[in-house]
């Protein structure tokens, strides 16, 4: 049997019939940079993610970079983040001309701990805390960071949160979507995503009109009106072909995230059917509605082992993530060694991604828990 890591041809069959209209009528208008799809889009995922405002861009990285630089983070200025998550997360930080400062994760979440965001302040000279301006909180894996404790220390020190919410659409931490909580959150809709257009494309959302009108601004080089630049800005626009995309699966997201849902709960059941309990640990569902953009499992021996067996008998799996950010050596010059963020080393140790995609069937779960369970006996015996 062969499992993939993603189907998205599956996906695509079951909503061709709605998209190929869609994509004829963009085509016949040639209409194809921001005009009503991208309004369209950001008027649903408002309402969607619960904020008041939101702006389509052209990635979820130039999400990132837009938030930062509506909210004013500027060059020698600093940003507290995750050492464990995709590099993006980091990396627009550093564009910026912005530092990373990172603080390590909840080993059962795998997000940003806020323990260890105090601890990162608390070590800090007066110097330091006068530049540091934001906390990027990232909601990996589909589950949300503890955003309360998050945003009470970012109140005590006057510092702004930007959410990291690319692999989050339809989180929700107490009742709160992944988006709403923080001054901006920031989404991706890479086709892998649970949310995906057929490229590239992402969306910010924003509370208050202020920061709204400057993200728009800045969506088109800083012109408003056209030609007329109060601001430097980017290219940042969201096409139209992507947003109407986005807009026919938005359709189809919550059935999608409940089909994830339950693939993770049927996981459960055979993993500690099969007594595979503690050899492997699954995902803790910590702080609300886990939309599982993937599923992590933590494998403490034989990790790399048992990735290169499930490969060997077809079935898709993957590292997120092999090498933590402060090891990068694009971050050498940060001066983070090893054994620095001992939670996101030992998660890049053991982590290892299961296909969870709404369109696995039963019979496809039940082959890699049981190729799973072949793997130990056969290393165990």
């Amino acid at each position: 049997m062969k499992v993939p890591l993603l189907d998205l041809t599956a996906q695509y069959q079951s909503i061709k019939h709605d998209v190929f209209p869609v994509i004829h009528s963009i085509c016949e208008s040639q209409q194809f940079i921001l005009g009503p799809h991208v309004e369209t889009l950001e008027s649903r995922l408002a309402d969607y993610c619960q904020s008041p405002h939101t702006v389509g861009v052209s990635s979820g990285t130039d999400a990132l970079i837009i938030a930062m630089m509506a909210a004013g983070i500027d060059q020698g200025d600093k940003v507290i983040t995750s050492p464990y998550t995709f590099f993006a997360s980091a990396g627009s930080i550093a564009r910026l001309g912005a530092t990373p400062v990172f603080a390590d994760i909840d080993p059962e979440t795998f997000n940003l701990s806020p323990d260890r965001i105090q601890d990162v302040i608390a070590g800090m000279n007066p110097s330091e805390r006068f530049r540091t301006k934001a906390i990027m909180p990232v909601h990996l894996y589909g589950q949300c960071a503890d955003m309360d404790a998050i945003t009470n220390i970012a109140m005590s020190y006057g510092l702004m949160v930007i959410e990291d919410a690319a692999q989050a659409i339809g989180a929700e931490y107490q009742g709160r979507r992944a988006g709403s909580m923080g001054d901006y959150g920031c989404f991706s809709f890479f086709p892998s995503k649970n949310l995906g257009a057929f490229g590239d494309g992402g969306l910010v959302t924003v509370r208050k009109f202020d920061n709204f009108e400057t993200l728009v601004k800045l969506r088109v080089h800083g012109s408003s009106p056209k030609y007329f630049h109060s601001l430097i800005g980017g290219n940042f626009r969201l096409d139209a072909l992507q947003a109407a995309v986005v807009t026919i699966k938005l359709n189809y997201l919550d059935d999608w995230t409940c089909r994830r849902q339950e693939n993770a709960g049927l996981y459960r059941i055979l993993f500690e059917q099969a007594g595979l309990i503690p050899r492997i640990t699954l995902p803790v569902e910590k702080s609300g509605r886990h939309v599982y953009n993937q599923y992590i499992i933590r494998v403490p021996e034989h990790r790399d082992a048992l990735q290169a067996f499930l490969k060997q008998k077809n079935v898709g799996c993957e590292i997120y993530y092999p090498v933590p950010l402060h090891q990068q050596a694009c971050f050498r010059y940060l001066g983070y060694q090893a054994g620095d963020f001992p939670e996101s080393e030992k998660a890049a140790r053991e982590t290892l991604a299961l296909p969870v995609y709404p369109e696995l069937s039963i019979e496809q779960i039940t082959y890699v828990v049981d190729v799973i369970n072949q793997f130990f006996r056969e290393h165990t015996s």
